[in-house]
């Protein structure tokens, strides 16, 4: 069977999905950690409510399906805040079960990638 819109339905839900649960820990639990991380590296603190446009609003956009390529866009610009901000350490870097260390921030990244390519597929909001 071949159906790249299904495909890319299941690529879009993955991503914003998964994704989603990381907004939606900032929101229960706050974002001061990130205001660390930017004053720290001398960056404006209100930078850090940048991710509730990655982690929260551009996953929903995906799901529907909703300019999801903007969307994805966001994705990856939020990736590389956090793998610069927070993961820097981690790039060469292999978890003791032999991963790198990376891989879901790259997972992330790389499949938000993939979608502003490939767009969203026939299965989406209709504008």
């Amino acid at each position: 069977m071949h159906n790249p819109d299904i495909g890319k339905l299941i690529l879009r839900l993955t991503v914003g999905g998964l994704m989603l649960f990381h907004g939606i820990a900032k929101l229960t639990g706050g974002i001061a950690g990130i205001k660390g991380m930017l004053a720290a590296n001398g960056l404006p603190q209100f930078f850090a409510y940048g991710v509730f446009v990655g982690e929260i609003i551009a996953p929903l956009m995906l799901i529907v399906g909703f300019y999801s390529r903007i969307g994805a866009a966001l994705i990856v610009v939020n990736m590389l805040f956090a793998i610069g901000l927070a993961h820097t350490a981690e790039i060469f870097a292999l978890t003791p079960q032999g991963a790198w260390a990376i891989e879901l921030q790259l997972f992330f990244l790389l499949t938000a990638l993939a979608l502003i390519f490939t767009g969203p597929g026939k299965y989406k909001y209709k504008h």
